[in-house]
């Protein structure tokens, strides 16, 4: 019997795994515009590539290519990149050609149950204020700010 509490195992998100229509229009996008470092393109035959992306600082990556998933194209929905100052890493992205949502924030400020507004959380909480993203194909993206100027 393994008495190890799941406490004390570490679990971390490594990869996640995107489904594409078109790898190379797919990685030309995270790379070129999102800004995700490319770690590798490997392609042993014609029924399997992987191209394993990583955005700047962070410790999981992102897989996409042929033969790795059956999920539907475009079926990602919502995985956040945390950034220190949103407003900053909303308008790089727009500057690449990224669609990127105009910034809100939760109103009710204290309260998670409500709509959004427009514009940054005025108290400038962590984690409070989002601006979304999509690839072409549909895979959505947020964005929230940590360690926002006050």
């Amino acid at each position: 019997m393994n008495t190890t509490s799941i406490a004390a195992v570490k679990l971390s998100v490594e990869v996640i795994t995107l489904s594409v229509r078109d790898v190379e229009r797919a990685l030309r996008f995270y790379v070129d515009q999102v800004g995700f470092t490319l770690d590798v393109d490997y392609s042993p035959n014609d029924a399997f590539r992987v191209v394993q992306l990583t955005p700047p600082g962070s410790s999981c990556s992102t897989q996409i290519g042929s033969g790795l998933t059956d999920a539907p194209i475009g079926s990602l929905r919502k995985v956040y990149l945390v950034v220190t100052d949103l407003e900053a890493a909303r308008s790089r992205l727009v500057e690449r050609g990224v669609e990127v949502g105009e910034i809100r924030h939760k109103e009710p400020i204290d309260a998670w149950d409500g709509g959004f507004a427009p514009g940054p959380n005025p108290a400038r909480w962590d984690y409070a204020s989002f601006a979304d993203f999509s690839y072409p194909d549909g895979n959505s993206w947020g964005a929230t700010g940590t360690g926002l100027p006050r």
